[in-house]
């Protein structure tokens, strides 16, 4: 029985590789720089399993998903977020939403906000808003040097404990 509401807070950054293609939020970004990173280094998608992660207190991205783990090497954030749903419905938890907001100066999400969050919900199983901004040239993101996310997810949990 779920009783239960949890929220949980991801966040993930990454640097530009310009030797790599960018995917972000689950979509392909052709004319765009690319991101570093063990996976395909889809911020957005890290960060939502974070988030999910964190609501469920089932550790993080690296403890599910480990750079020692030759299976997950450049493996796209969209299937992260679809082993992280499946794993937490597994656990007997149910997503029910999450929140992302990427930061950076580029690409631009604007355009692609709606495809961006059908892609997103789809692997995660439930509802996914995407948001952008920028930091008005401030840290790494303000200077051009990666991109960031912060995600928050709403799970709810099976048979909650009492603290």
């Amino acid at each position: 029985m779920l009783t239960d509401l949890r929220v949980g807070i991801g966040v993930d950054v990454h640097r530009f590789a310009s030797d790599r293609p960018l995917w972000l939020a689950g979509l392909h970004w052709p004319g765009e720089t690319g991101l570093t990173g063990h996976s395909d280094a889809d911020v957005a998608c890290h960060s939502a399993c974070d988030a999910l992660l964190s609501a469920c207190g089932m550790g993080d991205l690296g403890s599910q998903f480990g750079t020692s783990d030759p299976q997950w090497e450049g493996a796209s954030g969209s299937a992260m977020l679809a082993e992280t749903a499946a794993r937490i419905r597994r656990a007997g938890h149910v997503p029910q939403n999450v929140s992302v907001q990427v930061i950076g100066n580029h690409p631009r999400l604007s355009g692609r906000r709606g495809e961006a969050e059908d892609t997103m919900s789809q692997a995660a199983g439930c509802h996914v808003s995407v948001s952008a901004t920028t930091t008005d040239g401030l840290g790494l993101t303000g200077r051009g040097e990666g991109v960031a996310a912060i995600a928050t997810a709403l799970v709810a949990i099976r048979a909650a404990t009492t603290l």
